[in-house]
């Protein structure tokens, strides 16, 4: 969508509050010997008491309020029995809808002890997202976005998934623009305009390329098998730069 009053904008911040204060709720409760519904089952009680409605569910039936991806899972991962245990890499996606304005973030943390490249891997993906929110302005390339992203991660000797992209939001959960690349793509010649709402989410892997299905109609798992994270801001696009719009109530 293409914001254009700030009672719009005051909605969307509501609802980017809402889902960010649900990941940071849930990632602060992570601890050993909890199974992913239960971390799912906080983010839910969350969402429901701010009068938010998860997008997974509302928009395509997703079985859980959020997507928690655990250690080979990339992306999309159905919440459940799995334990979550010491030396994890967990990825959690909050997106959720309150008076017809839909936001969306993810960040992926781990459970020590763990190897120093998954530290390094999580400190430099959300590095990897600011790279790319450095871009959002109103006149630039969207393809601007991707060429920073890629640039970080060449540099730094890590991989991106190339078929995971960045999208459209705020009216629905998926809109136009689609297929925004978080990776380079010359071919890509649209422009960023005054307003437009989207989401910039790079999966930054140490080795992995492209994301594949699994046994579940869900889950995505890298190819080649490699530990991949994800960071994820809503934003929208105005001449001096990206206003985010996930930001929790209270800073980590």
């Amino acid at each position: 969508m293409t914001l254009d009053n700030d009672n719009d904008l005051e909605k969307l911040k509501e609802i980017g509050r809402i889902c960010a204060d649900a990941l940071q709720t849930m990632t602060a409760a992570l601890e050993p010997g909890m199974t992913t519904a239960e971390l799912d089952a906080i983010g839910r009680a969350l969402l429901e008491r701010e009068g938010a409605r998860s997008a997974p569910e509302l928009s395509y039936k997703f079985p859980g309020a959020t997507c928690i991806s655990v250690n080979e899972e990339v992306a999309h991962g159905i919440p459940g029995k799995r334990v979550i245990r010491p030396g994890d890499l967990i990825n959690i996606d909050v997106s959720a809808e309150k008076d017809g304005f839909f936001a969306d973030t993810g960040a992926s943390t781990f459970l020590p002890p763990v190897k120093s490249s998954i530290e390094r891997l999580c400190r430099d993906g959300r590095r990897a997202l600011f790279v790319g929110l450095s871009e959002v302005r109103a006149g630039r390339p969207l393809s601007a976005i991707g060429t920073a992203i890629g640039g970080f991660a060449r540099k730094h000797r890590y991989t991106l998934i190339t078929n995971l992209a960045s999208h459209g939001v705020g009216r629905s959960l998926h809109e136009e623009p689609t297929e925004i690349a978080t990776w380079p793509d010359k071919r890509d010649k649209r422009v960023i305009t005054d307003g437009l709402v989207f989401t910039v989410e790079p999966f930054l892997s140490l080795g992995g390329q492209w994301a594949e299905g699994g046994e579940d109609d869900w889950t995505l798992y890298s190819e080649p098998r490699a530990p991949t994270v994800q960071f994820e801001h809503t934003v929208v696009a105005t001449r001096t730069g990206a206003v985010i719009v996930t930001m929790p109530s209270v800073a980590a």
